[in-house]
């Protein structure tokens, strides 16, 4: 089903992009390379989006049931294929198989949720303070939607736009990382394809940032851009979504905190935070990037941690066994490296790891680490595990606080309820209590705070980003305007 994905996909057709340059997919683990693609232009853009404006008009009139069929249809194809997908996964973004499942199962579950949308675009009827009045609120599409998907979760960060999208009655076009366009754009526009949408309501133009990557924004026809990846980008998005009043939904980056309180069960909390740290190799929005201990359990967490970390097994993504894989390319390896070596230079100390092998870092643990260095102050996205002491829960606190980030974290604790306490304490969208931050669950509502983004996706706070309301008044009996008249 999934076998040539050499062409963009524009008005329900596979065609060539008319760009002079290729898009190069690599694999990151082998670094070879899987397909090459013939990028897309501001003018591929401009068909993509007029398609998707024509087709909407009649995908919005389409009964509740049309819109589910399609959804559910979707759902199966991706049952039906998901050890393909899971395939595509790991030698385009350098997914494990472990984090591939996860991914793939947060795929499939956003869907299903979408499915549900199209019954729940309820509106209202409310009383009027005019005599003879009512008040009525519909709720419909806004139109046409871009999504800017990212190469760390492809198919499940683009998915989760795009199924809830076509759900509420819009259409699509996905702008997908150069890195992975097939299971950020391709892979997803063929399931639909597959399982029956309208030609043309959904399209993937795949085409480099420098290209295109404005025109995604700045084009008129699109009312709501969907971005997911660094807060520099998001910012630069959101600049320009507001000079044409376009509403967003960025999430964008994390430095998120994972703090364990010193009456914590240990072992729990050392497997949370190994497994925060270290999926995905770290490249994940909500991964834990800083773990704070408190100092009277610090030798403690540090030695029963490096031995977790010890035990994984680092390699080929294909091998079902393997928990660290490759970083998605030379350029995001050179930058992790270059923050670890300013932090070892600033007093941090490294317990574990370090050596490189291709794009795999070898998991890396780090001591005698504090808030102030760039391993602790940057969004690292890579497998290194800095590990800061606190004195008090304050101070904890008052760390995790100090960044200008604000997305997910963890706390874990020997009371429930005063780990709720200090996670209602984290100026953060996202907290876990005696779990770990990477949490995503399609019918709750998913994004940041400060720095980390704007908007909500899951459930019906995705249903309300997508869709708007027009409040129509009927006046049933003929209105008295007092003395106006008179």
């Amino acid at each position: 089903m999934f076998s040539d994905f050499s062409n963009l996909y524009i008005s329900g057709e596979w065609r060539e992009g008319t760009s002079d340059r290729t898009v190069t997919d690599i694999n990151p683990y082998t670094r070879e390379t899987i397909v090459e693609i013939q990028g897309g232009t501001a003018e591929d853009l401009n068909e993509a989006y007029e398609s998707a404006q024509k087709v909407q008009k009649e995908w919005a009139q389409a009964l509740p049931q049309a819109r589910q069929k399609i959804l559910e249809k979707a759902a199966n194809l991706m049952l039906e294929n998901q050890e393909e997908i899971i395939n595509w996964l790991v030698k385009e973004s350098g997914s494990t198989r472990i984090k591939s499942m996860v991914e793939f199962q947060a795929a499939y579950s956003d869907i299903r949720e979408a499915a549900g949308y199209p019954l729940r675009m309820t509106g209202l009827i409310a009383p009027s303070k005019t005599a003879g009045k009512e008040n009525r609120v519909y709720r419909g599409p806004l139109g046409v939607i871009g999504v800017i998907s990212p190469w760390n979760f492809p198919l499940h960060l683009t998915m989760r736009s795009v199924a809830a999208a076509i759900a509420t009655g819009n259409g699509v076009v996905i702008k997908p990382a150069t890195e992975t366009p097939v299971t950020g754009g391709l892979l997803i526009a063929k399931l639909f394809e597959e399982a029956g949408l309208p030609g043309g309501l959904l399209n993937v133009v795949v085409g480099r940032g420098s290209e295109i990557g404005d025109h995604m924004v700045t084009h008129p026809i699109p009312s709501f851009i969907s971005f997911t990846g660094s807060t520099d980008v998001g910012r630069h998005i959101g600049e320009l979504a507001g000079r044409t009043l376009k509403k967003t939904a960025l999430e964008l980056g994390g430095n998120n905190v994972f703090i364990m309180l010193e009456n914590a069960k240990i072992e729990e909390a050392v497997e949370s935070a190994v497994f925060g740290k270290f999926l995905h190799q770290g490249q994940v929005c909500i991964a834990a990037n800083r773990i704070l201990v408190p100092e009277s359990r610090y030798d403690e967490f540090v030695e029963a941690f490096k031995n977790k970390v010890s035990n994984l097994k680092v390699g080929d993504p294909d091998d079902a066994k393997t928990n660290v894989g490759p970083v998605i390319n030379s350029g995001q390896l050179k930058g992790i490296l270059e923050d670890l070596e300013s932090s070892i230079n600033q007093g941090a100390h490294k317990v574990l790891g370090g050596d490189v092998n291709g794009n795999i870092l070898e998991p890396t643990v780090l001591v005698n680490v504090t808030n102030d260095m760039p391993i602790a102050k940057n969004e690292i996205f890579g497998p290194v595990a800095p590990i800061i002491s606190y004195k008090d829960e304050d101070e904890a606190v008052d760390i995790a606080n100090d960044s200008p980030y604000g997305l997910s974290g963890a706390v874990h604790s020997g009371s429930l309820e005063h780990g709720v306490n200090i996670a209602r304490r984290l100026h953060t969208g996202m907290v876990h209590v005696n779990d770990q931050s990477i949490n995503d669950e399609s019918h709750v509502p998913f994004g940041g705070e400060k720095e980390s983004g704007l908007g909500r996706f899951n459930g019906d706070w995705i249903l309300e980003e997508f869709t708007t309301v027009q409040w129509v008044s009927v006046q049933h009996e003929k209105r008295d305007y007092g003395p106006y008249f008179d």
